[in-house]
Order: C-alpha cells, then structure tokens, then sequence
C-alpha cells in the first residue's frame, strides 16, 4: 500500500479529482493495477461501455477509500468520470441535500437534522456501512511522559470546561473531579484537532465528550481554542510540530504518520489501556471505534448507471478490499452480506 499521505496529497482535498484524467497528472498517483477479483455477491460492472460522471464528496476519512475503489474502477470503465472530495462529512451532507453530489462520504452517522434538509430537498438516502475506524489520540514521538489517556483525562483535556488550559498538568484538577487518580505532566499542551465540519469531530464528541457533558450541565462540542481542520494530514502536520502536542484523526491516517505517538486509550479512569489496532477496533474493544458510511442518493441510483456500477464495483470484492489496503479495517462477513443486501433492496434511511 502506498503511504496514505501521499495518496491524498496526490488527489487532493480542497479541489474534485478527476479520477480519468489521472493518468496525464505527473502529481497524481498512478491507477491500480491490480486485476479486479469476480464476485459472487454483489456484480462488479466492468465491460468499459458505461459512459457518465459520479461526484463523491464529504468525509476526509472516508475519501481514501473511495479514490482507491475509484481507480480500480475507472481502469475497466475510462469512460465514467468519477469527482471525489474530501471537505468534511458534514460540509458533504450540505452539498449531498442540495443535489450536488451523488454519493457523501461520512466518518459519522447521520443527523437527523441533516436527514430533514434532504427530506425537504426530496432526497433520499440509502446508508451503507463500508468499514471500521477507531478515532486515534496521538502525541509526537518526543512527548515520553504520556502512554495512554482515559476518557477522563480527554475530556479534560478537549472538552468544554478545559478551554483556556495551556498545559497538560491544567487538565489535573478537572480529571480528578471525574474520578482519575492518574497525573498528566507539566508541560505545554499544544492541541490541534477536526474542526466542527469533520464527521470525526462529531463521532469524538459522541462517544468521549458526551459521556461527561450533560451530568456537568455542558455543551455536546470541544474547547473551541484549539487548531482545526478538517484535513487530517494537516492535523498530522500540527501533532509533528510541537513536541508535546496532542490530536486526533483516523486510525488509518494515524498509523501511516511518521514522528507521531499513538497512545493508548483507557475508557474509565484507572482502566485497561487499549492499543488501536485492526483486532481492536474490528471488535469494539478500541473505546473510540466509530463505523464508516458512504450515503448514495437513491433517485440518482436510478437514473444514472454509472452512480450503480461505481456502487456495485464498490461493494464488490475488488473493491470493498480497498478498505483494507488504504489502511482502515474491514467489515465481519456477516455486516458485508447486510450492507450488500441493503444495497440490493435499495433500502433508504427512515426520517
């Protein structure tokens, strides 16, 4: 597998990538060559006389997946133009409901408020799960005095109560109130994250902040000064630059970045320390694992083939495998039969 960063940073994240056309782009990765695998479950088109253009936005977590299941797919049909765009989940879901895109990208569910602007606009989606993530907390690999943090010590390190705190060893008092016995060190605390538009911000609030947040009478979100962005090499750029920095991106971004710490995670004060991991994560024992999601416009399924065949070629051996070899980790056998019956129904998602 190639460096995940480089993948990225060959397609892009602010501008659409024109997956064709790769190929007269000294910058851009070159197309797979791996040869395409039958698949008995869900047929993966691949005559090359399919002709259109699909436009995938959202999630920068999620975008890998779909560039690498893109090129594989546009080496057997160089006719379908395929766009894909990395904003942010929710940034996504603004253009998705807006009918400017076919397919978002999304590294969290859903919101029901995003589910009633596509209900308003007629749009409705069909939600298929394609992969696992654990959201990794990380420090730079100078910072020897932190192996793990515990829910606790996140929370009061990111959450709302810690803004304005400047070193780790501010976050002490307020992790204690919670019930950590466990000291954080005097040192600067340099933190950089997703910003608000990042389905990973939605899904690190939902599964560590909102743990503490309405027992103490605060608001769902994070401390609002820190450095965000909805791009996570950018993220990764900000954890290198400070010595005893702290952030969080995807699992699969994280584990291709060099002088980067992964720490580890514990979910209750004083509790067992977890590595992320495939194992981990794919078994939910990873505290901060989250599921993937690529939302296809049902309407537009049905009008353009080229959106069906890219879904097909999707859900296809051949290219669900592109999950793991981008570096995040695969559905059990049971969830992929779900997910490619979901997309066989056409099953859209209940306001």
């Amino acid at each position: 597998m190639k460096p995940l960063s480089k993948r990225v940073a060959a397609f892009g994240v602010a501008a659409s990538l024109a997956i064709a056309a790769c190929g007269g782009d000294d910058t851009a990765d070159e197309p797979s060559e791996e040869t395409t695998e039958e698949t008995t479950a869900t047929t993966a088109t691949s005559s090359g006389d399919i002709s259109g253009t699909v436009v995938v936005s959202g999630s920068s977590t999620v975008e890998p997946i779909s560039i690498a299941v893109a090129e594989k797919f546009a080496a057997e049909n160089p006719n379908v133009d395929i766009s894909v765009d990395g904003p942010g989940t929710g940034d996504g879901f603004k253009l998705f409901c807006a009918g400017e895109t076919d397919i978002n990208d999304a590294s969290s569910k859903v919101k029901p408020a995003q589910l009633e602007e596509c209900a308003a606009n007629g749009i409705e989606m069909i939600e298929l799960r394609v992969g696992n993530d654990g959201i990794t907390m990380m420090t730079n690999t100078a910072n020897s005095a932190v192996e793990c943090v515990s829910f606790p010590q996140i929370y009061a390190l990111t959450g709302p109560e810690s803004q304005g705190f400047e070193s780790w060893a501010d976050a002490n008092a307020l992790a204690a109130e919670l019930g950590e016995t466990g000291e954080l060190p005097d040192a600067p605390l340099s933190l950089v994250g997703p910003g608000e538009e990042s389905g990973t911000f939605a899904s690190f609030v939902e599964i560590v902040i909102e743990e503490f947040n309405e027992d103490r009478g605060q608001d769902a979100t994070t401390r609002p000064d820190y450095q965000a962005s909805a791009d996570d090499n950018v993220i990764i750029q900000g954890i290198q630059g400070s010595d005893t920095s702290l952030g969080w991106v995807g699992f699969a971004f994280a584990k291709e970045a060099a002088d980067v710490k992964i720490l580890q995670v514990a979910e209750e004060a004083g509790g067992d320390c977890v590595t992320p991991t495939d194992e981990t994560i794919a078994d939910n024992s990873y505290p901060i694992s989250r599921p993937l999601f690529i939302y296809v416009n049902k309407a537009k399924a049905e009008s353009n083939p080229a959106l069906t065949a890219y879904v097909d070629y999707y859900l296809s051996d051949a290219g669900i495998a592109s999950v793991s070899e981008v570096g995040y980790v695969s559905l059990s056998d049971a969830d992929l039969a779900s997910l490619r019956s979901t997309w066989d129904s056409r099953t859209v998602v209940a306001g």
